[in-house]
């Protein structure tokens, strides 16, 4: 779609739109990310789902649909994806680099002819060489759609100083950095799930359950999880980090066990570096694959 094309129709989507919500007042860093996924959403409503995550990949984008698969490729073979999909970010964060950030928040669904489905989104983007955002991953959990939308969240990064570094060997051991303790979290959750939640979850971590409101809170988290008795095993695959070092993600699958089956699924972790330098979870998905 041509540069030209997405801004008139954004600008037409807009128009429907209520002048206090174009409007507020954001963050310059956070903003531009919270504009980019809002911007994709008002081509969502204009002109369809595919026009929209077509204005956001590049070639090497992921999507999990649940399993992965390369973005571009998918689009590209018109895949059935809902006639009508709507969202809005109410969680957002930008690195210091402004190279890597996060949105996600609640989205509607709907085939022409069935009723409307509910869900949670979640995207990790990337910066690319023009400054333009786009998907790194971009995954979605199902629920009943019976909860509020909550307020906006956004973490905006401050100026302040971070190393630059140049060796692709020494980024590449801040990534086995995360990987490692991805890994740990995923040694000690499976003798003892509470007791990995409450030591690796940030206190004000969100958690993404197909079927479930969003979870928000450590001790929510863990309550929830004693409640439904469930015990999380899982293999870490793959994880990056923002280049400033404060954000990272890692990704990999999970076996959740209840009392009489073993459901397989794919986990997305969001790592924020905290000011006592220990990795903690801000929010995680789990969906099914």
């Amino acid at each position: 779609m041509k540069y030209s094309t997405i801004l008139k129709t954004v600008s037409i989507a807009c128009a429907l739109i209520p002048s206090h919500v174009l409007f507020a007042q954001l963050p310059e860093k956070v903003g531009g990310l919270i504009t980019a996924d809002r911007n994709a959403a008002l081509i969502s409503k204009a002109q369809g789902p595919h026009a929209a995550f077509s204005s956001i990949i590049d070639k090497t984008s992921e999507f999990y649909v649940p399993s992965s698969v390369n973005a571009f490729n998918y689009l590209n073979n018109r895949p059935n994806i809902p006639d009508v999909l709507i969202w809005e970010p109410n969680f957002a964060l930008v690195s210091k680099s402004l190279e890597f950030g996060v949105t996600s928040g609640s989205m509607e669904f709907q085939k022409v002819g069935a009723i409307k489905r509910f869900g949670q989104y979640l995207i990790i983007w990337k910066r690319d060489k023009k400054g333009v955002w786009k998907v790194d991953l971009r995954a979605e959990v199902e629920n009943y759609g019976k909860q509020k939308a909550k307020d906006l969240t956004y973490q905006e990064p401050d100026d302040s100083w971070y190393l630059k570094h140049r060796s692709q060997v020494r980024l590449k051991q801040r990534e086995d950095v995360v990987q490692s303790t991805d890994q740990l979290f995923s040694t000690i959750s499976k003798s003892n799930t509470e007791a990995a939640y409450k030591e690796f979850m940030a206190d004000e971590v969100r958690f993404y359950y197909p079927w479930q409101n969003e979870i928000e809170g450590k001790n929510n988290l863990v309550n929830f999880i004693k409640k439904q008795r469930i015990d999380i095993v899982t293999e870490p695959l793959k994880v990056g980090r923002a280049y400033s070092g404060e954000y990272a993600y890692s990704q990999g699958t999970a076996t959740i066990h209840t009392k009489d089956k073993a459901i397989k699924f794919n986990y997305i972790r969001v790592w924020q570096l905290k000011e006592d330098y220990q990795w903690r979870v801000i929010l995680e998905m789990m969906f099914e694959r």
